[in-house]
Order: C-alpha cells, then structure tokens, then sequence
C-alpha cells in the first residue's frame, strides 16, 4: 500500500540457487527500513548539521532550535503535556528503561516493582536488580491476567510504586488495555511505564491528561522501529521525577555552573542529556512521525490488522502449522509467531530466506520467560539448556509486518510455508546437513 513511501523494497537479494529477487521483509519488530521522507530530510538538513546549545553560530542556533522543537512534535504525537511532561532524548527503548530505573531508586526506595511475564527482557532486567520484582502472570494464550494483577496489587497493600508493562508483545502482538491498567495502577497507588517499541509505530497512542486516572505516567519507544534509523529512542515522564539527584550519565551539557567544590545541574531534560546529543537521529525521528501523522495512524493500524487477518486466516490453512495466536484480530498489532511440527525455528526461518528471499525473526525475541510460557517449557525443563549450552534452543518463527508490506508478498510466504510444511522431513533433513557441514 504503501511501498513507494520506503527504502529499499525493491532491493534484489540472492537466494540459494543464485537467482535474484525483491527482498521481503516481514521482520519489521526488530528494525524498519527508513521512510524516503526520513532520508530526504536528512540530506537536506545536513548542510546545516553543528552543534546543539553550545554555538552562537547561525547553524548551531539553528540546529539547537531544531532540537528543543523536536520535543513538542514527541509529545503532539502521543498527545502529552508540555508543562507536566518532559522528553528525553536516549539511543533506544532499552536505554530509555535503564535509565529510568536509576532515576526512579529515591522515589521507589524499598517499594516493589511489577513487571509481568510478557515482557521484553529490556522492561525485565533493568528492575530485577535494583528493586523488589514481582511478576504479573500471562494465561495459556500469552494474554496478560488483569486479574493477578489486581491480586499483586492488593498484596502488596500500596507498596507497588511501578508497573512496567509493554504496550503491545513483541512476540504475539497482543496488545495490552494500557489505560484500563492505568486506571489500575492507580487505585492502588502506583505509577505505569509503557514500553512501546512495538505499540507506538503501528497504533495511535495517547497518554491523556494527568488528571485522568487512565493516563499513563512514563512512555518509552525507539526511532529505529518507526522507519526512523540513526539511533534515537525517547523517555516521557513527569518532570518532578527528574529534577532532584542527577543522572546515570553526567558531563557535558548537564551543568549550569561547576566549581572545584560544588556543581550546579541543568533542569530536565538537559540535565539528563550528557555530551553531544544525536542530532541527526532527532532529525529523522520527527521527520518520521510528520509522515505517520500525515497517512493516519488509524488507517495505518486498520491496514496492517487487514494485513495480520488475511495471512492468519491462510496459515490456519496449512497442515503441522502452531500458531500462538487467539485470533483476535482488534486487540493485536502485526505480529505473528509460528512454528512447524517437526522442524526447529532456525531451520524454517533460513528456507524462507534462501529460498524465498523473506526475512523472518526466529528465537525468544528477548522475551524469554514468556515465550517458555507460550511453548509449555517448565522451570525444570530449561535447566538442561542452562547444563549444555549446545542444546538447540526453543523458540518461534515471527512474523512482522510494516505499513509497505502487501497481499503479494504474503502469498508467496504462504506458498513457502506451504511447501515447507509438506515437506517437513526432507527440510529437515537439509537443515541437519548443512548444520553438520
């Protein structure tokens, strides 16, 4: 639908056999390619690129104005609040996280954190050692218990400071009711970071006011899944939690004065933003989200569910298929994971690329625990992973659409699946050659 608006889809790749053919990309959860009006902006901004708060040269005033601007188009477009809200400019989702769990250790204290069992590790581990961590359970489809977590929340009797939730599972694409978790969180007195990597680029998001008890308190997403690259991720929060104690990364632009004995530190979010910041990376972010505000996030959403409907409904088709997946097309983004009896994941993903020129994912996608709960591993199971590490891992095939992906495409990952699945054992048979090769 969309194909023109992005690079290099029409790149010729080789397969196997040496015949080249258009690349097809259905890995867009991991990284989208750059939107042409990204690249386009970049190139013309780049003659004016200097340095950002430091110069009295007409570039560098330029520049700095470009990025203090930057800020508003963030919050516009998840629809935040300038004089509550502040956004911070880091590399990616997974350091937006980090350094919020520094930042929030005098808030939280000895207060407990919930994260849930759905989570990408990058929403997991940076709580797990610096707080008491609880964990919100997923049922037997990978869906979030909304009833546990009021249990832990009733447990806890107020101590649950943080809920770290992801807005959208980067393995099924379910989609968490985020304000209505909100509201949750807090009746019983607790704040909510979403992680939206995968729910920001493909679904309209609103944090509403602060004074609705469904507003959400942190926001972290990364450019690099909105066809933005260059490296640039954002942290939203109130800006109270910024003011008082210092960052987990200080230096230059942080300071407003520094003496041999005493330092004086900027307000938020300067003063969280240490060293030259990724001007370029702004650059292309905000370009990115002018052209997803520009085609609609609603329409955007409602063409990939469209996407995400048609192939599901094909695959249900094809024999030895699993699908982890309840079929709930209205509360998903476009993800889909996938395995084939018989076969392990790494083989299905590698004859879909050679042989197909499609590039899928296949692992736990960082999202270990709740691809172990999907998969019906057991604690004890796992620990002859832990005892031989040569051991074949589990995990899954995913499926990820962006808003350029079409029906063409997916009916050639549907024909190879197809054969794939009719021919599972020679495949296999292929697969453990060329591993002992």
């Amino acid at each position: 639908m969309y194909k023109n608006l992005v690079c290099g889809t029409n790149t010729l790749i080789p397969l196997a056999n040496g015949i080249k053919v258009p690349c097809i990309n259905f890995d867009n959860a991991a990284t989208t390619p750059p939107f042409t009006s990204v690249i386009k902006e970049i190139n013309s901004f780049s003659p004016y690129y200097s340095s950002v708060h430091r110069g009295a040269g007409y570039k560098s005033i330029l520049s700095s104005q470009l990025y203090e601007k930057a800020r508003e188009d963030v919050l516009n477009f998840v629809k935040g609040d300038s004089k509550y809200h502040t956004v911070i400019f880091v590399k990616n989702t997974t350091e937006a996280i980090n350094k919020l769990s520094y930042r929030l250790i005098d808030e939280i204290g000895d207060g407990i954190v919930l994260s849930t069992y759905m989570e990408h590790h990058s929403n997991d581990l940076p709580w797990r050692y610096k707080y008491k961590v609880d964990y919100v359970q997923v049922d037997n489809k990978g869906r979030l218990s909304l009833d546990h977590l009021e249990h832990l929340l009733k447990k806890h009797k107020g101590k649950v400071k943080l809920l770290a939730v992801t807005g959208a599972s980067n393995v099924t694409g379910y989609l968490n009711p985020i304000h209505k978790i909100a509201k949750l969180a807090h009746r019983y007195g607790s704040k909510i970071l979403v992680d939206g990597a995968q729910l920001v680029p493909h679904h309209p998001v609103d944090m509403k006011s602060v004074e609705h008890p469904e507003h959400i308190d942190y926001l972290v997403f990364s450019g690099h899944k909105m066809y933005a690259p260059f490296g640039t991720g954002v942290l939203i929060g109130p800006k109270d939690t910024f003011r008082e104690g210092y960052s987990d990364h200080i230096g230059g632009g942080t300071v407003k004065l520094v003496t041999p004995k005493d330092v004086l530190w900027e307000e938020p979010p300067q003063k969280e933003e240490a060293g030259t910041p990724n001007l370029l990376g702004v650059v292309a972010l905000v370009q990115s989200i002018k052209t997803l505000k520009g085609l609609g996030m609603e329409k955007i959403a409602c063409y990939e569910k469209e996407l995400t409907k048609y192939t599901l409904e094909r695959l249900k088709n094809i024999p030895y298929i699993t699908l982890y997946d309840d079929m709930d097309i209205e509360n998903k983004v476009s993800i889909i994971s996938l395995n084939i009896d018989g076969l392990y994941h790494g083989a299905v993903a590698s004859i879909l690329s050679l042989e197909g020129g499609i590039a899928v994912r296949n692992g736990c996608f960082c999202a270990q625990p709740y691809i172990q709960k999907l998969l019906n591993i057991s604690l004890e199971d796992m620990e002859k992973y832990k005892q031989d590490e040569s051991l074949l891992r589990p995990g899954t095939v995913r499926i990820s659409f962006g808003l350029y992906n079409n029906y063409q495409e997916i009916n050639i990952l549907i024909a190879l699946l197809n054969q794939i699945a009719y021919n599972r054992k020679k495949y296999d048979l292929k697969y453990k050659t060329l591993l002992s090769t």
